[in-house]
């Protein structure tokens, strides 16, 4: 019973640490100054901080032309915009799904296809809600280009929230990863959108609940059209 618990908490990312630590310690100082009320806030608190930034390993189908979900929530958004200028694609609308990460879910980010790293571009910005259409615009930003090994490129774009305040990225301008490699991490609530290239639709439906390097989200080799769906 007690490992089923811990696994749900480790492995913790190493971005957690110093926050985990910083929990810890006010809810200590809580316990020894103030009534216990609010020590116990404290470790709920500490808990959730370790639940936060939980770091679990992925399974990544590796097939070339498959999009995975470079993050975990909700797909909150699926429609055929022009890309933002910082990812340096063409001019022309394409397919963007947008995936809504709650406070409770995984925020590590990980690559949607096997690829080299083109552009990294950070963009200061606002904190509307991430799940606001408005958001993709106007909020702080961090955009990833990738060109895939036939040149094709894709662009994801880590949009921060309400309560995000700290983009971090793992990966460098000109690194090449692997489907499913972590690339960075959003503190706290936020967005990530997946610009597809010209032509290609996506294979999930709005409302659909995603994870971070398993689930797909479209297929390159494929001509099948925008699906749909119905809640039941």
């Amino acid at each position: 019973m007690l490992d089923s618990i811990l696994s749900i908490f480790v492995p913790l990312h190493k971005e957690g640490h110093k926050f985990l630590a910083l929990f810890a310690g006010v809810t200590l100082l809580a316990f020894f100054f103030l009534p216990d009320v609010f020590g116990w806030a404290g470790v709920i608190l500490t808990i959730w901080c370790a639940y936060f930034f939980r770091d679990p390993d992925r399974v990544t189908p590796m097939r070339d032309g498959l999009i995975v979900s470079p993050a975990d929530g909700r797909v909150c958004a699926i429609d055929d915009v022009v890309p933002p200028a910082e990812l340096e694609l063409d001019d022309v609308p394409v397919t963007r799904i947008g995936v809504f990460m709650n406070v409770f879910d995984v925020h590590v980010n990980r690559a949607p296809h096997a690829g080299r790293i083109t552009n990294i571009t950070y963009v200061p910005g606002k904190f509307f809600n991430a799940e606001l259409d408005k958001a993709s615009k106007h909020n702080e930003r961090q955009g990833f280009t990738f060109e895939l090994i036939d040149g094709a490129k894709i662009g994801i774009v880590q949009i921060a929230g309400l309560v995000a305040r700290r983009i971090v990225r793992f990966v460098d301008e000109g690194d090449n990863v692997g489907a499913g490699e972590r690339v960075g991490l959003i503190r706290f609530g936020s967005r990530v959108d997946v610009y597809l290239p010209p032509g290609k639709s996506a294979q999930v439906c709005i409302g659909q609940l995603a994870l971070a390097g398993e689930t797909v989200l479209a297929d390159l080799h494929s001509d099948e059209p925008e699906r749909e769906a119905r809640q039941a």
